[in-house]
């Protein structure tokens, strides 16, 4: 009886701080829009950008007839290397979710094993961080792409 107990209080404690270990909603954008890096498109750029659409719009609505000839134009934007318009993007610092994961899995892992062994108490905890580990580092891997850090 007290077995099938510490068996399913073990399951139930490592489920609940797996759980709450791995809600993290910081990273989400309010809009759910895709980021555009800063260093993409400088803003006079964009403004040449914005004239040359509305100008185009304009024309459009101004000629009903298509034209006879068509002007493809393309414009190639180079970036000026010396002197950047905008701050790089700064690298993430602190811990992985992949290395969060494998720390608290371990942890839980060796709690659970010891508590499930009980003939060979520290055989149980070692397999159970080995497993609880990779299972951990599996979940903040996937994580981590969907974040974008890997």
């Amino acid at each position: 009886m007290k077995r099938i107990f510490y068996t399913t209080t073990a399951v139930v404690l490592s489920a609940a701080m797996l759980v709450s270990s791995c809600k993290n909603n910081d990273n989400k954008l309010e809009s759910g829009s895709v980021p555009v890096t800063p260093n993409s498109i400088s803003q006079s750029e964009f403004k040449e950008y914005k004239e040359w659409k509305d100008q185009q719009q304009n024309t459009q609505t101004k000629t009903a007839t298509p034209p006879t000839q068509t002007v493809v134009v393309h414009k190639h934007y180079t970036v000026n290397e010396t002197a950047p318009a905008t701050q790089p993007v700064k690298k993430k610092k602190g811990w992985s979710k992949a290395a969060k994961g494998t720390v608290i899995g371990a942890g839980v892992g060796a709690a659970a094993g010891a508590i499930i062994v009980k003939k060979n108490r520290g055989l149980g905890a070692a397999a159970g961080a080995v497993l609880g580990g990779g299972a951990g580092y599996g979940v903040g891997r996937s994580m981590d792409k969907k974040d974008g850090r890997y």
